[in-house]
């Protein structure tokens, strides 16, 4: 990344910082993933619980694999060994855990945090539930407004993700929504967080590097 590149970013987190904080939410920026993970590892204390909710961010960061070296409990219901009524045992279990990492498919200038998901566990636990949710947020995720950061998850982040999860769904093939209707589909729940009741309970920590979809 250019030293340009480099500056925007760090201005226009500043910037987002400042509207998350309004928004009583705390925020904080890295530069880089690897710094992002050590910074976010140092916020979980010793003997919490952790739900793994789905995020390519934190797992590309090596959040995980600090996680996992300092003995961390991570309630994770993605193992490729789990029976679907373990998974879903898990997230329900995750619901009432210490900390939750995930990370947001689009966050707006003006800091308000856009999510679509497919069973609804993840944004669920972002609103409620969990004592403390920390999403891990690369700049390449910001939109200009509400109608940006969702033409940006239904057009972008959601095919993009059914390709990579290898759902039977059309834009798997085409690479485009069609809106479609079919058993297997992740965009079914829309959530907007616009503030917090509870100050500071979510931590939106921005990364200066292209993470996730």
């Amino acid at each position: 990344m250019d030293e340009h590149q480099i500056a925007w970013n760090q201005k226009t987190a500043e910037h987002l910082i400042k509207q998350l904080n309004k928004r009583r939410h705390e925020a904080s920026y890295s530069e880089t993933a690897s710094q992002a993970a050590q910074e976010v590892a140092a916020m979980i204390p010793e003997g919490a619980t952790v739900f793994r909710c789905g995020s390519m961010s934190a797992a590309y960061a090596g959040l995980w694999d600090i996680l996992t070296e300092r003995g961390v409990e991570v309630i994770n219901p993605y193992l490729p060994e789990l029976a679907p009524e373990e998974g879903l045992a898990l997230r329900v279990k995750g619901m009432s855990a210490d900390v939750m990492v995930a990370s947001s498919n689009a966050i707006t200038l003006d800091g308000r945090l856009v999510n679509l998901d497919g069973m609804g566990n993840r944004v669920a636990a972002m609103i409620f539930g969990p004592k403390k949710v920390i999403l891990m947020v690369g700049m390449n995720k910001l939109a200009g407004d509400l109608e940006a950061a969702m033409d940006r998850v239904k057009n972008y982040a959601a095919p993009v993700n059914n390709i990579r999860l290898s759902m039977p769904n059309p834009c798997t093939e085409t690479g485009l929504c069609s809106d479609c209707n079919t058993p297997s589909r992740i965009c079914n729940a829309w959530t907007v967080i616009d503030r917090s009741m509870i100050e500071n309970r979510i931590h939106v920590k921005l990364v200066g590097e292209d993470m996730g979809y």
